[in-house]
């Protein structure tokens, strides 16, 4: 009824090594960091200052937090009708409709690769290199909004682009010329 357990060995003890744990722990520690971006000096465990001072919160910012949030589920609900007016109506009202979807898509990618970067490219482990990359954000931002002013005033448009893609001749198989 009851299962006898055999007594530990020595012999066992050979799988049970100080350097698996300690590989583990290192690995872990590489895969959090971007390799090729000098990380500033951090404490262990990134605890700033002693145990014993009092917890001061961050900043609050307005964008972070619930009405960023909010934002983004605006985004992500209104996409679909903007979809949809800009691909049924004609005229007038398909340029205005095409050209609000494309700065909405806009906004919210501008929105999500800004949350990727707040996560990922940390101001407390990679410094100005955060600054960097948010600045990079926004000057890619301003050329895209080039770009769709351009789209927009000499093509059909963002969804022009998309009906182009989508009816897009594929190339024809080079035959073989036959012989005489």
């Amino acid at each position: 009824m009851f299962v006898k357990s055999r007594p530990f060995s020595v012999s066992a003890a050979r799988f049970i090594t100080p350097t698996i744990s300690r590989s583990f722990q290192t690995t872990a520690k590489r895969s959090l960091t971007i390799p090729f971006l000098p990380v500033l000096p951090q404490k262990p465990g990134g605890v700033m200052g002693t145990p014993n001072d009092p917890y001061t919160p961050p900043a609050v910012h307005k964008f972070e937090g619930s009405i960023h949030w909010w934002i983004e589920k605006t985004f992500a609900v209104t996409t679909l009708p903007l979809v949809t007016a800009a691909t049924l109506s004609s005229g007038p009202l398909s340029t205005v409709s095409d050209s609000i979807l494309s700065v909405a898509l806009l906004g919210y990618c501008y929105m999500e690769f800004q949350s990727c970067i707040a996560d990922y490219i940390t101001a407390r482990v990679y410094g100005k290199w955060h600054n960097y990359a948010m600045y990079l954000l926004g000057a890619g931002s301003l050329v895209s909004l080039f770009g769709i002013y351009k789209l927009e005033t000499e093509n059909d448009g963002i969804t022009g682009l998309v009906r182009g893609l989508w009816k897009a001749d594929t190339p024809k198989p080079v035959q073989d010329e036959v012989k005489k």
